[in-house]
């Protein structure tokens, strides 16, 4: 899920990714499990992300897709730029991986917050005044502070605006037993061999079942409920209420 904004709406492109704890055998006759203690190397995930990011700047150099401005101009060289990308491979690539807050259910819902928004909900504007909207923000630097930023309305509308895909852009995407054109066959094979029921959601919701019709008090035509029933036998042997603790 593409994800293009910072709590300021500043243009911060990134990825979030939700991925099986396992996957379908070649041969979809089995389920394999990953190792629960062992997500990925940290240290191959650097290396092959340094040379996958490289491999890319290199290519749209080529393409002529790349511009250079200021004291950078030196570097629309090509022997500079090449220079440039050999310091780069010789210096070890940081890939930043820790264990999460809480069980997948917490990463669905914080996903979940951000699948069908925009860059700024309504419930963060505080004021729109003298030219100025002022919004709130978390700031994840300093303890997750609340704080208030006011921005003049261009700046503001030019924030905002970098966060609208074109038109026909598909911000989600799934693959693998998920991905749209198999997953009607290769999702309830997993449910089977993993051993458990399809989830309801997954399945093409059924009309809702018509709730009872209640009953009318015949004295003041409000709805009445049932909240107590007695048998037979209780009713022979319970007496009438009281006149002043009976209904109005």
């Amino acid at each position: 899920m593409l994800h293009t904004w910072n709590q300021r709406l500043q243009h911060h492109p990134h990825v979030h990714c939700v991925i099986a704890a396992g996957g379908l055998a070649p041969d979809h006759a089995s389920w394999i499990s990953s190792r629960r203690t062992f997500f990925l190397p940290v240290k191959v995930l650097g290396r092959v992300f340094r040379g996958k990011f490289l491999a890319g700047l290199k290519a749209a150099f080529r393409e002529g897709k790349l511009e250079f401005h200021g004291h950078l101009a030196s570097f629309s060289e090509p022997c500079r730029f090449a220079a440039w990308l050999r310091v780069l491979f010789r210096h070890d690539w940081v890939v930043y991986s820790k264990r999460p807050f809480g069980r997948p259910e917490h990463a669905l819902r914080y996903l979940g917050a951000y699948t069908h928004r925009v860059g700024i909900s309504n419930s963060r504007l505080v004021s729109f005044a003298d030219g100025k909207v002022s919004f709130r923000w978390r700031d994840s630097a300093h303890g997750n502070r609340k704080r208030v930023m006011s921005l003049p309305t261009d700046e503001f509308l030019r924030r905002f605006l970098l966060h609208l895909v074109p038109r026909g852009f598909v911000r989600i995407r799934n693959f693998g037993f998920l991905a749209n054109r198999q997953r009607a066959m290769l999702l309830p094979l997993c449910f089977k061999l993993l051993g458990s029921p399809p989830d309801l959601s997954t399945q093409t919701p059924q009309q809702p079942t018509p709730s009872p019709v209640l009953p009318k008090c015949p004295h003041c035509g409000g709805t009445m409920y049932v909240i107590e029933r007695f048998t037979a036998a209780q009713l022979l042997v319970r007496p009438p209420p009281l006149a002043d603790r009976s209904a109005a």
